[in-house]
C-alpha cells in the first residue's frame, strides 16, 4: 500500500491550493479516504473524510466551507481543494484509507505573507 501526496507549497493568506493523493497497492474504490494534517507543535488532526463512492463527505469545523474533498476512483486519486487559506492551515497534509494502517510522507502547506 502506498500513498503519494502532492500539491503543497507556499501561498499567501486568502489563496488556494489543490492537494492530490495518489494511492496504490489496494482496491482504492472499496475504501473511504481521509485527509489529516499536522501543524508545527500540534497533534495530528482529521480534516476531511469521503466515503468509497465519493457521495458522502465530512469536514472538521475549522475547514468547513473552505475545503472540499473529492476523489476519482478511475485514477485511484483523492483531492483536497483548499480555498481562503489562513495561517493556521499551515501543516503537513497526509492522506489515509479508512481502516488501513498506512501513511504517506505528506505534503507541506505553508500559508504566509
Amino acid at each position: 500500500v502506498q500513498f503519494v501526496e502532492s500539491g503543497g507549497g507556499l501561498v499567501q493568506p486568502g489563496g488556494s491550493l489543490r492537494l492530490s493523493c495518489a494511492a496504490s497497492g489496494f482496491t482504492f474504490s472499496s475504501y473511504g479516504m481521509r485527509w489529516y494534517r499536522q501543524g508545527p507543535g500540534k497533534e495530528r488532526e482529521l480534516v476531511a473524510v469521503i466515503n468509497s463512492a465519493g457521495g458522502t463527505t465530512n469536514y472538521a469545523d475549522s475547514v468547513k466551507g473552505r475545503f472540499t474533498i473529492s476523489r476519482d476512483n478511475g485514477k485511484n486519486t483523492m483531492y483536497l481543494q483548499m480555498n481562503s487559506l489562513k495561517s493556521e492551515d499551515t501543516a503537513v497534509y497526509l492522506c489515509k484509507a479508512t481502516g488501513l494502517p498506512y501513511w504517506g510522507q505528506g505534503t507541506q502547506v505553508t500559508v504566509s505573507s
